[in-house]
């Protein structure tokens, strides 16, 4: 058990050990109605792996500097810059970066011997000298930057309060996933929930590019994708799509934040936006008409086409020439316009593909029941009715080698309505109340079925657009229940509902100081 875990009752009230300043119930007192207080290090968010407040902290005030270290690192400096940049607005300090190890201040510190665990680990050390963040890795020092906001107030000058931090991520591999087919949303819109997901640590962004709806991104070897299946989406709106530029811009500013994009080109099934673009991926030659419904399954490329091989090998080879990071993402889900035998053969060919590009396969749970090819990892989004042949065949590509990333329908998927009276969302996996998206174990949801713990790559909250169009609805439907995928995706501790949904409360006032729409879960004690 953690150290955080064992110590929460002695971190709740401190009095001078620890400054209240960042609680949103500072002024509460047993008795009165609300909820005790949290301390800062008892309040923080994925909870960290250790966690010991102890003396006097270090005031953030108008002389503070935050300090990259010796050596010029480029990379350090950058985050130190962002840091300050996401601490200037809220404490209204200057909060100058300079070079330099010595002197008081905010102080990052990049050692490639430092105890600490993984390429994310880092370590915070705070008092009255000032706070030191500690890491292998600059990606260790974005995450502590994260920890450090979360201990300060969410507006004007504060104290850290004095103690020290040991931290590192459980799984490997924290998504979100983003629909930007069934309904199209701007690079700069998901730049804002790229912000709000880092701040969590969470560390993928995979986007569904292109369905039976519409198709957001230009590919230069075939303009019409973009430029007539990118202008529809579900309603019969104006849809739209995505320069690659405006792409790369993106992939760019995600990667600022140590947040890795992983992009779909959904497929056999779900084309239906290519084929009424190119009448060559039917097999009657024939375009289809635009789709702007929410039905699925009755699209499929030709499977015996070479042409359909030509188109996949052009589309994947220029998206791989734009993304940086090892996965690509073929989809493969609910292809039930496609005969097994042909679907096996298809998924043969389009894994090839991706590896002649360099990448590694991701596709959806359906690959299983084909031959995954060596190395590709599978996304399970099944749920409490899938059914026991599904979930062997999923084992079976487990115990094989084969790496899976859990996005249970019934758990995380975000556009599950909460309850009856939610408005946006759809409810075919069931109601998904904040308590269900937070109250299972990643490393055991499976083992019924023979998954062994040591497959599970890692979480991801999917968030499918049938019903979600505005900015608002989709921050409503993510949070707070994304934050239960960043805190199982990061921490190591059993769940405790009490404990995280009071940790959650204490978010609140940070996700109302950053504009974001949120559901007051009626379960969560919020202040």
């Amino acid at each position: 058990m953690r150290v955080l875990r064992r110590t929460l009752g002695t971190l709740l009230f401190l009095g001078a050990a620890v400054s209240c300043a960042a609680s949103p119930d500072a002024d509460a007192r047993p008795g009165d109605g609300r909820p005790a207080a949290l301390a800062p290090y008892a309040q923080l968010l994925p909870a960290p792996a250790s966690a010991r407040a102890e003396g006097p902290g270090y005031a953030v005030g108008a002389g503070t500097v935050i300090r990259t270290g010796p050596g010029g690192d480029e990379e350090v400096r950058r985050v130190g810059e962002l840091l300050a940049d996401q601490l200037r607005a809220p404490s209204g300090l200057p909060l100058p970066v300079v070079d330099g190890a010595g002197g008081d201040g905010i102080r990052l510190r990049l050692d490639a011997g430092a105890e600490v665990t993984g390429v994310e680990g880092y370590r915070l050390e705070a008092d009255p000298g000032g706070v030191t963040l500690t890491a292998r890795t600059p990606a260790g020092l974005f995450h502590a930057g994260q920890t450090l906001r979360q201990l300060l107030p969410v507006a004007g000058p504060g104290t850290v309060p004095g103690g020290e931090i040991t931290d590192a991520p459980r799984f490997a591999y924290r998504g979100a996933m983003l629909d930007i087919a069934r309904h199209h949303f701007t690079a700069e819109q998901v730049k804002r929930y790229v912000d709000q997901l880092a701040q969590y640590k969470v560390n993928t962004l995979h986007l569904h590019l292109t369905d039976d709806q519409g198709w957001r991104i230009a590919i230069d070897s075939w303009p019409r994708l973009a430029e007539y299946g990118g202008g529809s989406e579900v309603g019969g709106g104006p849809g739209g799509y995505w320069t690659k530029d405006e792409y790369r811009d993106l992939v760019a500013y995600a990667g600022e934040r140590y947040v890795d994009v992983v992009p779909e080109i959904d497929m056999p099934g779900h084309v239906n936006a290519a084929q009424a673009s190119y009448a060559e991926l039917n097999c009657d030659g024939k375009a289809r008409e635009r789709y702007t419904g929410i039905k699925v399954g009755f699209s499929s490329l030709c499977v015996g086409k070479e042409r359909t091989y030509e188109f996949i090998d052009e589309v994947l080879g220029e998206l791989a020439d734009m993304t940086p990071g090892r996965y690509l993402h073929i989809g493969g889900d609910e292809a039930h316009s496609t005969p097994a035998a042909d679907y096996a053969a298809f998924m043969d060919r389009a894994q090839q593909i991706v590896g002649r590009h360099g990448k590694t396969v991701v596709a959806w749970h359906q690959l299983a029941t084909a031959r995954p090819a060596p190395g590709a990892v599978l996304q399970y989004w099944g749920h409490d009715r899938t059914g026991a042949a599904e979930k062997a065949a999923v084992a079976a590509a487990a115990k094989a080698g084969h790496p899976l990333i859990l996005s249970p329908a019934d758990r995380l998927y975000l556009d599950m309505k909460y309850d009856l009276t939610t408005k946006p969302g759809l409810a075919w996996a069931g109601f998904v109340p904040v308590r269900r998206a937070y109250d299972w174990n990643p490393g055991t949801y499976l083992a019924a079925a023979g998954v062994p713990q040591s497959a599970v790559l890692g979480v991801e909250a999917p968030l499918w657009t049938e019903t979600i169009a505005t900015r608002a609805d989709l921050e409503f439907m993510a949070f707070p229940r994304v934050l239960g995928l960043a805190e199982l995706g990061w921490s190591q501790g059993p769940a405790d509902w009490s404990e995280y949904s009071r940790r959650v409360a204490a978010q609140g006032p940070r996700l109302d100081a950053q504009d974001i729409t949120y559901y007051r879960a009626p379960d969560v004690p919020w202040s």
